[in-house]
């Protein structure tokens, strides 16, 4: 079976549980063959690519590293799982802000490395606003640019499953609009 493309794909935040999640699914749904693992935490990089390896994927061709610049270059398709994650005690508000510092440098690096980028997904939260400021220092097009804004819902989704003690998939149609705090 061939590749649908032979395009680099940079997985940022790769060293993290969704970031390597990504790049696997990316090989099995045999996406790309190309694909750079990116995270600043170097050491567990080596890991995640020696995980994927042992997949046994064929002809596929994974480099990792902590360098921006040398994982962006050339990058056709980005995703970017590497926002910092809500800690005891945050808001909302805390990350936005944090993460949203995360998400101007990404779309400065995106800007400056690999300008010709045909698509970009962010995966951060709060996605729907790290997705907004990715675009706008990226320079791209909103047609080159997803968000996982569904995350909300979906959490909805399992906590009214969890409280109703039901399946999540016996929940249909629930959605989250606005400002998603705890009370959500």
């Amino acid at each position: 079976m061939e590749f649908l493309t032979n395009d680099k794909l940079t997985i940022v935040g790769a060293a993290g549980m969704i970031g390597s999640n990504m790049a696997q699914t990316a090989l099995m749904m045999r996406l790309t063959p190309n694909i750079c693992l990116y995270d600043p935490y170097a050491p567990a990089l080596e890991g995640v690519a020696e995980e994927l390896y042992h997949c046994a994927f064929e002809g596929v061709n994974i480099t990792w590293t902590s360098d921006i610049r040398e994982a962006l270059t050339d990058a056709s398709y980005v995703v970017s799982s590497g926002g910092a994650a809500r800690k005891a005690g945050m808001t909302r508000e805390d990350l936005l802000k944090g993460n949203t510092e995360i998400a101007a440098q990404l779309g400065k690096d995106i800007k400056t490395y690999c300008p010709g980028v045909k698509h970009v997904v962010v995966v951060f939260n709060p996605a729907d606003i790290t997705g907004l400021v990715t675009l706008i220092y990226a320079g791209i097009c909103p047609s080159q640019l997803s968000t996982l804004a569904a995350l909300d819902s979906t959490r909805l989704r399992s906590e009214l499953a969890k409280y109703f003690k039901i399946s999540p998939d016996e929940i249909r149609n629930c959605r989250t609009y606005g400002g998603h705090g705890e009370q959500m």
